[in-house]
């Protein structure tokens, strides 16, 4: 393949068109967000991700894995766990039965915040996806998102 293949540019080209999908929703969400409840996209990611542990064997997440949920390096994921920490939305404390070992959790400020903005995020996701669906270039994506969205829910 060279770089005038037809094939990797229309790769390239559908590339591209998924990125700009994904800018779009994300900013929208932001800007919902951020008017709404003072929280970012990845502030609002971590409190979903960190909602969903539970106590018990492989209940909570390490750090890497809360860093690949909300798509950040190891060391943002921790700055903005300490951003959010002293926000009082979450809490750290050692594991009881690793002392190296140390979990995040929601607190309840966390949680009350979530479950308010969880509403405006979802509200701000369909609108967004509502507005890439006239774009012709973009018609596929979303019409693909919401097949997998139709998919896990049934």
């Amino acid at each position: 393949m060279t770089a005038t293949d037809p094939a990797l540019t229309a790769l390239a080209q559908s590339w591209c068109a998924l990125s700009l999908l994904h800018g779009r929703i994300e900013a929208h969400i932001e800007r919902r967000l951020q008017a709404d409840h003072g929280l970012s996209v990845r502030e609002y990611s971590l409190l979903d991700v960190l909602s969903r542990q539970h106590d018990g064997v492989g209940g909570h997440l390490q750090m890497k894995q809360v860093a690949d949920a909300v798509v950040l390096s190891q060391s943002a994921t921790t700055r903005l766990v300490t951003r959010m920490e002293d926000r009082g939305l979450l809490a750290r404390y050692l594991c009881p039965t690793d002392r190296r070992g140390i979990y995040t959790n929601v607190t309840d400020s966390g949680l009350e915040l979530l479950e308010h903005a969880r509403p405006t995020n979802n509200a701000a996701l369909r609108a967004a996806l509502d507005e890439a669906s006239v774009n012709p270039e973009l018609a596929p994506l979303v019409r693909a998102v919401e097949a997998v969205e139709t998919t896990a829910a049934g």
